[in-house]
């Protein structure tokens, strides 16, 4: 093999290597990243410190991620909890479902807010930043409803 010879078979190579390299990571990226989006989150009125919140995050993405924490002014001591048999249970995360969704309702899975600096009213917002394992982390607001607010008699 020429030396000419040898150097085009190895630029060729490194091209051809860089190019796959660019589309493969783009692609992956591209098509198969979380893609979460979150509605119909609420907290109904505290009676005590404590306080639950409830919303549903969608995944339209192609990786399934997971909420794994929860962030907020109105409390420090902020878990998840999953519901079965009527009892509560923390838990480190819940998955969110490529193309599926995490639904965070009364009497199941929700957010629970311990030790309140404050206790909210009906009527106003309170800001949470969800944390995710893939995914950035997003800030909602959610809206204080009647103590005895359920979405679903509504």
């Amino acid at each position: 093999m020429t030396r000419r010879t040898a150097f085009a078979v190895g630029i060729g190579l490194t091209a051809a290597l860089t190019l796959a390299g660019c589309s493969t990571d783009s692609s992956a990226s591209a098509g198969s990243a979380p893609e979460l989006k979150v509605s119909d989150g609420y907290m109904p009125q505290p009676v005590s410190d404590l306080a639950a919140g409830f919303l549903i995050i969608t995944n339209s993405g192609g990786t399934t991620d997971k909420l794994t924490s929860v962030t907020s002014d109105l409390s420090e001591h902020i878990t998840i909890h999953k519901t079965e048999n009527q009892r509560m249970q923390e838990v480190k995360s819940f998955t969110i479902p490529a193309g599926g969704t995490l639904d965070l309702e009364r009497g199941g899975n929700h957010i629970m807010f311990e030790k309140l600096k404050q206790r909210p009213t009906q009527g106003q917002k309170v800001t949470v930043q969800l944390h995710f394992e893939k995914a950035d982390p997003i800030e909602v607001e959610l809206p204080v409803k009647e103590t005895t607010y359920n979405p679903a008699q509504h």
